[in-house]
């Protein structure tokens, strides 16, 4: 009986780390993260300067927070997609033409 309970809280972690995403994460080149060990091992993969910056360090604490303590994958993917996407700008809606400062009655024209 001790054995399976010592054993119990490894194999949960295990297959934490098996764990899908509920929608894969695309990379480029077509290639996908479909589990949480995928992520992983994407993350390590990187440059060492890229894992040590903050969006990084946020999405593997995500990461390991989701596998430990059985979470949503979806924060897991969330951290992954926002330090991915890091340097992708924001929508600037200032520079957006506004549709409704050209239009003219026809009896304007």
């Amino acid at each position: 009986m001790e054995a399976s309970a010592a054993r119990g809280p490894l194999m949960k972690s295990l297959q934490g780390w098996k764990r899908p995403f509920d929608d894969p994460i695309p990379l480029p080149r077509g290639r996908q993260l479909v589990t949480l060990k995928d992520a992983a091992n994407h993350i390590q993969k990187l440059p060492k300067a890229e894992q040590d910056l903050e969006e990084w360090q946020a999405a593997v604490e995500a990461l390991l927070l989701v596998v430990e303590l059985n979470g949503p994958t979806m924060m897991a993917r969330i951290g992954i997609l926002r330090a991915s996407n890091r340097n992708v700008r924001e929508f600037d809606s200032s520079r957006k033409d506004k549709p409704w400062g050209k239009r003219k009655l026809k009896r304007d024209q």
